[in-house]
């Protein structure tokens, strides 16, 4: 019997049974309680018995009580079904859709200027959804993405990637910035003109392949003066004098702090960011709610 039944896990339903007949000290009282036949819970006393391979309850007169390892055993019974019934309770709001768990994955622009925003409104509408950013590269992004440790991305379009679902959401103007005071010609400058420039560009992703692609000269491969992984550091050098970049609207539309002058380009450069999922992605209530809120932020 030891044999067989040992490292079985234990059945949560056999210890309300033990319990309510060591609380009661009586089967029949306990079937009562629980609304079956004392039999059954017989059957569940003499399964738990066998699953531990010891004598739980015995007789004394007309009543049942805990044997010495039914009193070692309570104990823990109780602290168990406590567990499992906490476990339970901590899964109601996710049942109800009041909370849950959305990872987003971003770039550095949209998750310092645009994803607050879509995250207020998400909380606000779901106090208890919780809501974890991580910030990378495009490339890094949609691969923690394809391999679900991210729930949705926000990236520079063009995504590659033949099991995503890609949804194109907002448009913003990449414009060009330099020291303030500095003159700017008429209309925005041309590509002709940046090239002039010393520039500061960002390195790498969607964002900058486009720039290139705009600054392009015929059989000409543009080499900025110097790169950086920060938009942040970009626009300090640039405040200080030293040299011009192009940059996301939404990195310089709010900044009052630094002394640049930004401008249009001549023709308009633009990007699109696109909300990225997988195809199979299960859509919680939580997960859509930061959709919808994106999609608002594109209108």
């Amino acid at each position: 019997m030891h044999k067989d039944f040992f490292g079985m896990p234990l059945n949560l339903d056999q210890l309300a049974t033990f319990i309510n007949v060591v609380d009661l000290g009586s089967f029949t009282a306990a079937a009562d309680k629980e609304g079956v036949t004392q039999p059954a819970v017989s059957l569940q006393i003499k399964g738990l018995e066998q699953r531990l391979g010891v004598r739980l309850i015995e007789r004394v007169g007309r009543r049942a009580q805990p044997t010495a390892a039914g009193l070692d055993l309570l104990s823990h019974a109780r602290r168990l079904l406590q567990e499992a019934a906490t476990a339970e309770e901590a899964m109601m709001p996710h049942r109800d859709g009041a909370s849950g768990r959305v990872r987003i994955g971003s770039g550095g622009t949209a998750s310092i200027h645009l994803l607050p925003g879509a995250i207020a409104a998400a909380r606000k509408s779901m106090p208890g959804l919780e809501i974890t950013v991580s910030i990378g590269n495009a490339d890094d992004i949609l691969r923690d993405l394809e391999a679900n440790s991210l729930d949705i991305a926000v990236v520079a379009l063009p995504a590659p990637g033949r099991n995503l679902e890609i949804e194109s959401f907002y448009e913003e103007e990449l414009l060009a910035v330099a020291p303030a005071g500095s003159p700017v010609p008429e209309g925005g400058p041309d590509a002709a003109f940046m090239r002039d420039r010393t520039l500061l560009l960002y390195e790498g992703g969607n964002t900058r392949r486009a720039i290139d692609a705009w600054l392009a000269a015929p059989e000409t491969r543009m080499r900025p003066a110097m790169e950086f992984g920060s938009i942040e550091a970009i626009k300090e050098l640039v405040a200080v004098g030293l040299g011009w970049s192009i940059l996301p609207g939404l990195a310089v539309k709010r900044d009052r702090g630094r002394p640049l002058t930004t401008s249009s380009l001549q023709p308009k450069l633009t990007r699109r960011l696109g909300i990225v999922l997988r195809r199979d992605k299960h859509l919680t209530r939580g997960l859509r709610e930061v959709i919808k809120c994106l999609r608002a932020l594109g209108d």
